[in-house]
């Protein structure tokens, strides 16, 4: 090897290894959910209402709650103190309360803390449940839930560790049945 060729060399093996540590080191590109501005909401509103049709012009659904922030880039909308009301077939509402509430892009809502979910209609067969947490399915109108609940219907109490519902058909199926309590009213 001659002298220039050795030169060539090792200034090409010390421009390699000085980049070397720069391609190793690059920095990690992080996904726009992952920033800090991801955390900051588009918008907010206090105490307030919005109400959705459907296709037809039916009320579907109206919400209200002391505040509101919408968080586009994660995908979800939280509520603070939400009244939730979900309307059936019937135009019967469903109104549902908590301390907390979630609204995600993937049409699910979530509540948590002094869940109360209550029909209008007498002739429901659960007029009232109370839980811990539910998840609601606005594309096809079901319920869940995995936590403690208590449903009330016109002669009975039911306890269920989780339940899962459809809030149009009335049907109920329990995940893990505590106990139920029947008083029959008597006609005088």
């Amino acid at each position: 090897m001659n002298r220039v060729t050795l030169c060539i060399s090792l200034l090409f093996l010390l421009a390699l290894g000085l980049s070397v540590p720069n391609w190793l080191n690059e920095e990690e590109i992080k996904p726009k959910a992952q920033t800090e501005e991801a955390w900051v909401p588009n918008y907010q509103a206090l105490t307030m209402r919005s109400t959705l049709y459907d296709k037809e012009g039916k009320m579907s659904q109206q919400v209200s709650a002391e505040k509101m922030e919408h968080f586009d880039l994660l995908g979800f909308t939280l509520f603070k103190r939400p009244e939730y009301k979900l309307f059936s077939e019937t135009g019967l509402p469903w109104n549902i309360t908590a301390n907390e509430g979630t609204l995600y892009d993937d049409q699910r809502l979530q509540f948590e803390t002094d869940v109360e979910i209550s029909g209008v209609d007498d002739d429901n067969l659960a007029q009232k449940v109370n839980t811990q947490f539910v998840e609601i399915n606005l594309s096809d109108k079901t319920m869940s839930s995995d936590q403690y609940v208590n449903i009330t219907g016109p002669n009975y109490v039911i306890n269920s560790n989780g339940f899962k519902a459809n809030l149009e058909t009335q049907q109920y199926e329990l995940f893990d049945h505590v106990k139920t309590v029947f008083q029959p009213t008597t006609r005088h």
